[in-house]
């Protein structure tokens, strides 16, 4: 069996990837896993250095844009894993084209491809944020699409594509949409590994207006999970929702970091809030959890501290990203 994953390079699809060679989905245990990134200032090739030197992982550095290039990495593929997007709200703000040629012609590339090839599963990653914002209860996977953000937009949009290619074509496509992912090799700029590793340096951490934005909390290692069953069971032209079960205002959450840290309130910076701010995500995972036995198994405050205690471990990994990222700003 081979298995394509696009954007795996990247914080969740590295993941996916370490998890996958690793030996944690044992219906996997021999799958050859091949990887296609672009390598943008989000993937690093280092987040898959803990498995790099398998014989079943193939990196391939590439555009899912690349007609050419995925036509051919789709041959002899079984499964495709799609991680790949532009992800950063406050970028798709400032610049949101990229973020529809990336998500929206990227995806649709690889669908005609996955249909040329005959490809017997393909799982496209997709986010709550599609949903819009809730202000009680939670959505299910029947909530019309309302996205506030250029990001969120064209996530929807690839999610109508996706479903679009099982409605006319037939093929056999699954969408997950997740909730907010924390964990380590996260890129700094998101707000978990942006706050801890500011602390670490003395620097300040920005909260967003009155900081009573709700989110839903999911460790990567509960997102992964949650994506092989449906690569595994779930069913073709179904979404499914995958969310972590703690809930909490960006408030509560600087809370927490500043304990884990060792911190005080002094070191946070009140910052004007972002345009179109969503108030609140929640997803419900009847769904996921009837149909394919999903529970998350991580409890926050236990995923918290290993993550926090990763970024401690890991400056060198972390330091370096930060630095392209400043070096990009000048």
């Amino acid at each position: 069996m081979r298995v394509l994953v696009t954007g795996g390079a990247g914080f969740i699809g590295s993941h996916y990837v370490r998890q996958l060679v690793g030996g944690a989905y044992p219906a996997f245990a021999d799958a050859e896993v091949v990887v296609l990134d672009k390598l943008t200032y989000a993937g690093n090739e280092a987040n898959l250095a803990p498995v790099a030197d398998s014989p079943r992982l193939r990196f391939v550095q590439g555009d899912i844009c690349d007609a050419e290039l995925v036509g051919e990495l789709m041959t002899g593929t079984d499964v495709v894993v799609h991680f790949a997007a532009e992800s950063h709200v406050d970028r798709s703000i400032t610049g949101a084209a990229e973020f529809v040629v990336t998500n929206v012609l990227g995806t649709q590339t690889l669908l005609q491809a996955a249909l040329n090839a005959n490809i017997g599963k393909f799982v496209h990653i997709s986010t709550d944020e599609v949903y819009g914002s809730i202000d009680s209860g939670s959505w299910t996977e029947e909530q019309p699409l309302e996205p506030n953000s250029p990001y969120s937009a064209a996530k929807a949009g690839s999610d109508l594509i996706a479903r679009s290619y099982f409605r006319t074509h037939g093929l056999p496509v699954c969408v997950t949409r997740c909730s907010n992912n924390y964990g380590e090799y996260q890129f700094p700029e998101k707000v978990v590994p942006l706050f801890v590793t500011n602390l670490m340096d003395g620097k300040k951490v920005p909260l967003y207006g009155d900081g009573l934005n709700i989110r839903d909390w999911l460790h990567v290692d509960d997102h992964c999970r949650g994506i092989q069953l449906v690569v595994e069971g779930g069913r073709a032209g179904e979404v499914y929702n995958i969310g972590g079960g703690t809930e909490l205002t960006n408030y509560d959450l600087t809370g927490k970091l500043l304990e884990a840290m060792g911190a005080d309130w002094d070191m946070v910076e009140r910052v004007t809030d972002r345009k179109g701010h969503d108030r609140r995500y929640s997803v419900d995972i009847s769904k996921i959890s009837a149909e394919l036995g999903y529970k998350p198994q991580v409890p926050f405050e236990e995923g918290l501290a290993r993550t926090v205690a990763w970024y401690k471990e890991n400056r060198v990994w972390w330091e370096a990203l930060k630095e392209r990222a400043a070096l990009n700003k000048g």
